[in-house]
C-alpha cells in the first residue's frame, strides 16, 4: 500500500476535523427538540425547510428595518452578512462558520435578539430547531 503526502495530510487532519463541528451540539437540538415535544405532542422532528422559509421570509411584527434574517444575514447564508449600522457578520451557514453554533447560552441570546427584532417576539422551540437545521445544511 502506498500513502502519498495528500492521504498524510488528509489522515494528519482527521484529528482537527474532529474537534471543529460545523453543526450545533446535539444537547442544544435536543434541548429544543423536547421543548417542541412539549408544546405540539406530534412534534414531526425539524425541517430545514421551514427554517429556509422563517429565514427567508418578511415578518410584519418585528421592527421596520429588519422584516426578515436576510435583511442583516443576507440571502446567501454561506457569505457575510451586515448589520444596519455596516457591521460585518459572519456567515451563518454552519459550514462557513463551523464553531458558530457550539456555545447555547450565545445561540439563546442572539435567538432571543434576533427573533425580537424580526418577529416581534421570541421564536418557539422548533422554529429555532428548524433554522438550526437549515444552517447546519448550509
Amino acid at each position: 500500500m502506498t500513502v502519498t503526502p495528500y492521504a498524510i495530510g488528509f489522515l494528519c487532519a482527521l484529528p482537527l476535523a474532529a474537534t471543529v463541528s460545523a453543526a450545533p451540539p446535539t444537547s442544544l437540538i435536543e434541548r429544543y427538540a423536547a421543548a417542541a415535544r412539549a408544546e405540539t405532542p406530534r412534534f414531526p422532528g425539524f425541517s430545514a425547510a421551514r427554517g429556509e422559509t422563517l429565514h427567508r421570509t418578511e415578518h410584519a411584527g418585528g421592527k421596520p428595518d429588519t422584516p426578515a434574517c436576510t435583511s442583516c444575514h443576507g440571502k446567501d447564508a454561506q457569505g457575510p452578512g451586515k448589520t444596519r449600522t455596516g457591521k460585518a457578520i459572519e456567515p451563518m451557514a454552519a459550514s462557513a462558520s463551523p464553531g458558530r453554533y457550539q456555545d447555547p447560552a450565545k445561540v439563546e441570546k442572539w435567538f432571543k435578539r434576533n427573533c425580537n427584532e424580526v418577529l416581534g417576539r421570541e421564536c418557539t422551540p422548533r422554529e429555532k430547531g428548524d433554522w438550526l437545521a437549515y444552517m447546519a445544511g448550509q
